[in-house]
């Protein structure tokens, strides 16, 4: 909570006592309302302050009605009555506080348990340093049960750890020798050694801390619009007091009207609300930086995505054997994941994952970069890669990304490769689609015929295609008035101009810390692409009900006005009725924070 709002409400609260004491039990009346008028003079003049700051910066303040009622009750005498508004005011600051850190819980978890220190190990020696000097490629020990630092990839040991606070996904994850592991991560009741791969500023870890702090100091847009509905509600109460005091001829009703007419619904709802879906956000695995992001992603009436790492998974794999006449298709394989074995292509990977088992010994393994690898194999020379490195033939090429093999010189065959679309693609197009997102596009630096095929097997609407960065630029900017907010959902470096150029810019960032992560105004930490639409819907849930906690507040204060208007109800019980209008407003909030 803020300092300022705990002495705010412990001097209200202080000196209230006090005027209690002089009234009952000192029977000195005069003095209580001199203790009263004064603190309400000083707290009325804070809050007037306030107002001043907030419409220089631009925006209506919701807080005039709130002075306008403290005034009103002291100017009548009804200082018990004033006291009571004076203490619904702080009290309210210090709960919207209280309500925000509650609803805020699950990112703080993430700074709670940001690592601190590192085990280096040199030789047989283990010396724990500081987070922030590892290097990459030096060696760690992770104990059970303590915090990943960097991101790393497991060297010695096999464990389960913990990634729920970077994926929301809670069920232990095996990690096993050559395994990626993500800083953040609990490791398991194993002891493991790893490599570091980043340095602790790059990790993925201190990345999404870096995102959950954005987050914490950027405003919610949406408070504007409480204040905008403040404008009328603000003059309507004025209306109505003025109304009731004119047929009645009774100053007090103007006090009477005003105190449930207090505006902290307005000034609680919003905010709460929106920092409430923020939190169920990142419960769900998604940082969203701003409550902007959320009143933005809950308009956005298209989506375009990147095609690779985003629709598809990101990584090929073996798609079509093409064996030559005298070449079975095991054996072409064969050749060209043994050939290959050595290398840390991302095609030899692949190669070596679709053929683990029957691998055959390669020796005098030459790579030719860009080209391909040269091994013997069997007492022959087996080359692999591209076509013009691996034959001088002339041979017919696939129209997709191929490795090509030969034996002494003779064309033997070619294996394919896919980039193979995520299963949940169609799942979450669909789910966009029932959200009445009718707007789906596919922005994309392959070639049209590979797009096209991808976009039909998911359910995309349009296609761009042969896309380079300005061009993704371009396509963006150029939609129609009637398509748009428009939310652009990527992964890679290059997708980053694109992600900030959007209304609202999604990043995949489930296993690497990219420009893409730091550009988006959203973050899915877990590599599920139905996080996208799971996004869009507790962005519209989390307006929804901000709207109507702002307007169920406004309700009530209005039949509360109305009724106050004909003498019914006394300045003091008034203050005492704002006090549970205030409540319910705020418990009404917090529905954003559950998933229903």
């Amino acid at each position: 909570m803020k300092l300022t709002n705990y002495k705010r409400l412990w001097g209200v609260l202080t000196i209230g006592a006090i005027a209690l004491i002089c009234q009952f039990i000192l029977h000195e009346q005069q003095w209580a309302a001199w203790l009263v008028t004064i603190l309400g003079a000083l707290i009325a003049l804070l809050m007037f302050v306030d107002m001043i700051k907030t419409l220089r910066s631009g925006k209506f303040g919701v807080d005039l009605l709130a002075i306008t009622a403290v005034i009103a009750t002291l100017a009548v005498g009804e200082y018990w009555a004033a006291l009571i508004v004076l203490l619904m005011l702080t009290g309210g600051d210090a709960l919207e506080d209280f309500a925000a850190n509650r609803a805020n819980s699950e990112l703080q978890s993430l700074l709670a348990n940001s690592p601190q220190n590192a085990h280096l190990v040199t030789g047989d020696t283990v010396t724990a340093i500081p987070i922030d000097q590892v290097q990459v490629g030096q060696r760690l020990l992770v104990k059970p049960g303590e915090v990943i630092p960097v991101d790393g990839t497991v060297l010695t040991g096999t464990t389960t750890v913990d990634e729920s606070s970077l994926t929301g996904e809670s069920r232990p994850v095996d990690k096993h020798p050559n395994d990626p592991v993500m800083s953040g991560a609990i490791n398991g009741s194993t002891a493991i050694q790893i490599q570091a791969d980043q340095t602790a500023a790059n990790s993925q870890y201190q990345n999404i801390v870096r995102l959950v702090r954005q987050a914490e100091n950027q405003p919610a847009h949406f408070v504007r619009m409480a204040d905008r509905y403040a404008v009328p509600f603000t003059l309507g109460a004025y209306l109505i007091a003025g109304v009731a005091w004119w047929l009645s001829g009774d100053p007090v009703r103007v006090a009477e009207v005003l105190v449930v007419a207090s505006p902290c619904p307005l000034i609680l709802a919003a905010p709460i609300a929106l920092v409430s879906g923020m939190s169920r956000s990142s419960r769900n695995g998604i940082i969203v930086k701003t409550g902007t992001t959320l009143e933005k992603l809950a308009k956005v009436r298209s989506f375009a995505f990147d095609k690779t790492g985003t629709i598809t998974q990101g990584h090929l794999v073996v798609d079509q054997l093409l064996p030559e006449p005298g070449t079975t298709a095991s054996r072409l394989l064969e050749l060209a994941a043994s050939a290959e074995q050595q290398s840390n292509h991302v095609l030899a990977r692949s190669l070596v994952a679709a053929n683990p088992t029957t691998l055959l010994t390669a020796d005098h393994v030459v790579e030719a970069t860009a080209a391909g690898v040269q091994a013997t194999i069997d007492g022959q020379t087996v080359r692999a890669g591209k076509a013009s490195y691996v034959t001088d033939q002339p041979i017919t090429k696939v129209d997709q990304t191929a490795v090509y093999v030969a034996v002494n010189g003779d064309y033997v065959g070619c294996v394919t490769f896919t980039d193979r679309v995520r299963p949940e693609a169609a799942e979450t197009m669909t789910a966009l689609h029932d959200l009445k997102i009718d707007h789906l596009i596919m922005i994309s630096g392959d070639r049209q015929p590979i797009a096209e095929q991808i976009a039909q097997e998911v359910g995309i609407d349009r296609i761009h295609a042969d896309c380079l960065p300005t061009d993704k630029i371009n396509v963006l900017k150029q939609l129609p008035a009637n398509q748009t907010p428009v939310a652009m959902v990527g992964d890679g470096v290059n997708d980053a101009p694109s992600l900030a150029v959007a209304d609202v810019g999604i990043a995949m960032g489930a296993h690497r810390a990219t420009a893409a992560s730091e550009s988006a105004d959203a973050v899915v930490l877990k590599d599920d692409l139905t996080r996208v639409s799971t996004a869009v819907k507790i962005s519209r849930d989390t307006m929804r009900v901000a709207r109507q906690a702002v307007l169920i507040g406004i309700a009530i204060c209005t039949g509360l006005m109305l009724i106050a208007s004909f003498g019914i109800i006394p300045a003091i019980i008034g203050a005492l009725f704002q006090e549970a209008v205030d409540t319910i407003t705020i418990l009404y909030a917090l529905r954003a924070r559950t998933d229903r």
